[in-house]
């Protein structure tokens, strides 16, 4: 199970959530109809498990031991899997990513480690050593995630050349920089290197603006709902094709525009929120510091699925008990 070798980060990779009961447990069950749901989304390429979308930051190391574990087993056959490296320390990091090997998973996203928050951008060697002590442990690919400078946590751009010039095992960079600018320079760049690292973009609130600047593939929370159009978006800007394109675009925005409205951090507490509605999630539970959405705001989740076509007019639908 698991580990597609030779896997080439690129495409659409939908980065699943995590369901949980109500004593904040992992619903494994849910969990994996979940992932076998998106995983039977024609044309994408992989998925991620134990990212942002699955909320890792509130999962121990045997809960992402163990959620990569039946990730695998359920899906693990058919689709590589991505698999998060979310740590405060390379060390730990380290000893994550090779606990990612030996569970199955095909790559590794590597986000930025919250202790270079003070001023590492001014540290380039910090996040040097951070990803050269993950490399040490594992011949994985990796994607690196390329966060905002405004976080404290993104990347100089020479510092993310001399990353992927030092650690040829980076494949791939998970682009969040929020800046249109800075974002084309990193795809024509990035892409355009001797040995070509892929773009994924993960600025999924202005989708097809990014996939037009010519990121090679995408990895979003947002597939965890709409890996389908997703993909015929992906597959409408390779061929082209704008007004397909821009179809599609019509029928994402306004999910876009209420996934990643203030507070920018309840956009998976939405999206599991949208599950429910959707009847493909019995209960659309979050872990502390999270807490559960209001009335109102789940009502204008039921009008944006409307509005995308995802759901009828009046509809309110439930999962089933």
């Amino acid at each position: 199970m698991g580990r597609h070798r030779g896997f080439e980060p690129a495409g659409v990779i939908p980065a699943t959530l995590l369901a949980f009961h109500d004593d904040f447990s992992i619903d494994e069950a849910e969990t994996r109809r979940h992932l076998a749901e998106v995983a039977a989304t024609r044309g994408i390429a992989a998925i991620t498990v134990n990212g942002h979308a699955s909320e890792v930051h509130a999962c121990s190391f045997e809960e992402q031991r163990r959620i990569l574990g039946f990730s695998a087993a359920a899906v693990g056959d058919r689709l590589p899997l991505v698999n998060g490296v979310y740590a405060d320390g390379s060390l730990e990091a380290a000893r994550i990513a090779r606990m990612a090997e030996e569970e199955g998973a095909s790559a590794l996203l590597v986000f930025p480690p919250n202790s270079m928050a003070a001023g590492g951008q001014l540290r380039p060697e910090m996040a040097l050593a951070h990803f050269k002590t993950i490399a040490a442990a594992t011949d994985l690919p990796i994607i690196l995630f390329q966060y905002p400078a405004a976080t404290g946590l993104g990347y100089p751009f020479e510092t993310l050349m001399r990353l992927v010039e030092e650690v040829p095992t980076i494949r791939a960079v998970k682009d969040w920089c929020a800046d249109p600018m800075l974002h084309e320079r990193h795809i024509r760049t990035l892409q355009g290197l001797p040995r070509p690292v892929t773009v994924l973009t993960t600025h999924s609130a202005w989708l097809m603006s990014s996939l037009a600047m010519g990121a090679n593939g995408l990895l979003s929370g947002a597939g965890s709902v709409v890996p389908e159009l997703q993909v015929a978006l992906f597959e409408a800007v390779k061929r082209q094709d704008l007004a397909a394109a821009q179809a599609v675009n019509d029928r994402l925005y306004p999910l876009q525009q209420a996934f990643y409205a203030p507070p920018f951090l309840d956009m998976h507490n939405r999206m599991k929120e949208c599950l429910v509605l959707l009847g493909r999630l019995r209960r659309a539970v979050v872990r502390p510091p999270l807490v559960k959405l209001t009335e109102a705001e789940i009502g204008r989740l039921r009008a944006a699925l409307q509005a995308a076509g995802l759901m009828p007019a009046g509809s309110f639908a439930i999962a089933a008990e």
